[in-house]
């Protein structure tokens, strides 16, 4: 089957409309998916996706041949993504919900993912909810993740079901960490804790504005007031491991927040910069879980603050999109670039406006940030919170 390829001119400022239209055949390529033929522009897929992009460039086969077999991804759902590509309209098929939101992180569509996850939000049930639970920890859903987890915890009659079951014998690693999700106490429960988990000292920090307008009070964590001691037995057993293996525990330790890990692994010779799958370090990993001392021990570490994924996130373009402000706070005091750009021209500050994260907003705002940074479509963040009706962020955004 082929699919129709007309672009909304509004929803597309990086793709070549006149190159389109005389490309020829030379600007075509063929999707297959099983039994699926999709016909599509090389322009729209590179500019739409990291993934394609790199598919198609000029000394690749795919580039060469013309044809792109996708593997892993059905053909109903790859109809759907190309669909997206095209009109940057989220499908609303609910039934194809997480299948579509798997396909969005594989290939870097992470407006979509967001707008997938929205819709698994609304569609959970206790026969589902396991499952929908080890879909977010799979690919990273904070949102999802915490929607999943509570819903669990208000109907613990998921763990008896079958879907729990299945989870348990197929997917165990990510079912363990859903165990552990539920395990904690819920927010509205707890007390309010600095990173390393005393009592918050209530220390308050106005940063300085350069906009001019009164600085929004948060409140920012305190150093360790201890120094690690770690026996050399325990030094020398790690510094035994090979380069990977201190790598792969460091970027670990990061997700979990434990900071004595991560300075023993340090200490043992542990590569900072190591990577995991998609080029993310272990600062990346601990931005986005929001582990703030876990944050500043990797950059005393020698951590690259602008580090970059396959899909150009640095460490701050996660602290904004998983809301957690005192980590935007000490990745700008440590000198992150507030206006870097990912693979969609998409500033930390158009992220943060995307999600809602309004005190993250304000703290990227407050540090700096250009407002009139323009992302692929040539929206700014005001564009995108007028466009949205986000009422509280277009005040902030406003102010001069």
């Amino acid at each position: 089957m082929t699919m129709a390829t007309g672009i909304k001119v509004e929803d597309s400022v990086t793709v070549n409309l006149a190159a389109l239209l005389d490309g020829g055949d030379g600007s075509m390529v063929t999707l297959l998916a099983g039994d699926t033929r999709l016909a599509a522009h090389r322009e729209v897929l590179a500019a739409r996706s990291p993934v394609f992009a790199a598919m198609l460039q000029h000394d690749t086969p795919e580039a060469s041949s013309g044809e792109i077999s996708i593997t892993d991804v059905e053909g109903p759902v790859l109809s759907l993504l190309l669909a997206y590509m095209y009109t940057l309209q989220a499908p609303q098929v609910p039934s194809m919900a997480a299948q579509l939101l798997a396909a969005a992180d594989r290939y870097g569509l992470l407006a979509l993912k967001g707008e997938c996850e929205k819709q698994l939000v609304a569609q959970l049930a206790v026969e589902t909810a396991a499952a929908t639970a080890v879909l977010a920890v799979r690919h990273s859903c904070r949102n999802l993740t915490s929607a999943a987890v509570a819903f669990i915890k208000a109907n613990l009659g998921v763990m008896a079901t079958q879907g729990w079951a299945d989870a348990m014998r197929n997917e165990p690693q990510e079912l363990i960490e859903v165990s552990r999700l539920l395990a904690e106490p819920s927010e509205e429960t707890k007390v309010p804790t600095t990173a390393e988990g005393g009592p918050n000292p209530g220390t308050h920090n106005q940063p300085h504005s350069n906009h001019g307008q009164t600085p929004v009070t948060a409140t920012l964590p305190t150093p360790p007031r201890h120094g690690s001691q770690f026996d050399n037995a325990a030094i020398s057993h790690m510094q035994g491991l090979s380069e990977e293996e201190k790598g792969r525990r460091l970027i670990q330790a990061a997700e979990q927040g434990s900071v004595e890990k991560l300075r023993l692994l340090l200490k043992a010779g542990a590569d900072v910069g190591a990577v995991e799958e998609g080029n993310r370090t272990a600062l990346h990993c601990a931005a986005e879980r929001g582990h703030v001392e876990a944050v500043r021990c990797l950059i005393d570490g020698g951590a690259e603050v602008d580090a970059r994924t396959k899909w150009q996130h640095t460490p701050l373009h996660l602290a904004a999109i998983c809301d957690h402000t005192d980590v935007v706070r000490l990745l700008v005091a440590s000198r992150a670039d507030l206006n870097t750009r990912d693979h969609e021209g998409m500033t930390p500050l158009h992220w943060a406006v995307d999600h809602g994260n309004s005190e993250v907003v304000a703290a990227l705002f407050e540090a700096g940030a250009d407002t009139e940074a323009r992302d692929e479509r040539g929206d700014t963040a005001l564009d995108c919170a007028t466009r949205d009706n986000r009422q509280e962020l277009i005040q902030i955004l406003s102010q001069r």
